[in-house]
């Protein structure tokens, strides 16, 4: 089984997260400039899934990537984009749970996001999370007009994801 591990996002990650926009995304995918952009500006916080894996090629090959935006109040988790040969690998998960990680150091009171309404491997494993469905967004992903949900996770204290409460599931959504 291969190992995984977050780092931060570096400029030198750049073409292979795009690559794995267009592999994942399609017709929706972020461009080199919007990727630029989201990166430049406040409160972002992006970071990468790299595998330790024998027959690898490359150091440090990036199979997932991930973003938060926190806007002093809430953070929004802004992508969760896996290789699909590595999906339902665990790799979402450590992404998520990163993000998650980060938004309470930050002190946030919410972590927000939206999820097409199809993707079920990703909403699996945001319920898993603790993430409640909040409303539909019509059309909200475009060019296709897919609908998706906005969810939210409570990170007031009191309130606990699967996770902290030792759910050992290991299926893991694709692309967020």
């Amino acid at each position: 089984m291969p190992e995984f591990h977050c780092r931060p996002l570096r400029s030198s990650d750049f073409d292979r997260v795009l690559w794995l926009e267009r592999d994942l995304f399609g017709s929706g995918a972020w461009t080199y400039g919007m990727l630029a952009d989201e990166l430049a500006a406040l409160g972002r916080w992006y970071i990468v899934a790299t595998v330790d894996e024998p027959g690898t090629i490359g150091p440090d090959p990036v199979v997932g990537y991930a973003g938060l935006w926190f806007d002093g109040d809430d953070a929004q988790i802004m992508t969760i984009g896996v290789a699909k040969d590595y999906q339902r690998c665990g790799v979402g998960r450590l992404l998520l749970e990163a993000l998650i990680a980060h938004a309470r150091k930050l002190k946030a009171q919410a972590v927000l996001l939206e999820v097409r309404i199809d993707n079920e491997p990703a909403l699996a494993m945001y319920r898993r999370s603790g993430f409640e469905v909040l409303a539909v967004r019509k059309r909200y992903y475009q060019p296709e007009d897919k609908d998706a949900y906005t969810m939210r996770l409570d990170l007031r204290a009191g309130s606990r994801t699967a996770s902290e409460d030792g759910d050992a599931a290991t299926d893991d959504g694709d692309a967020a």
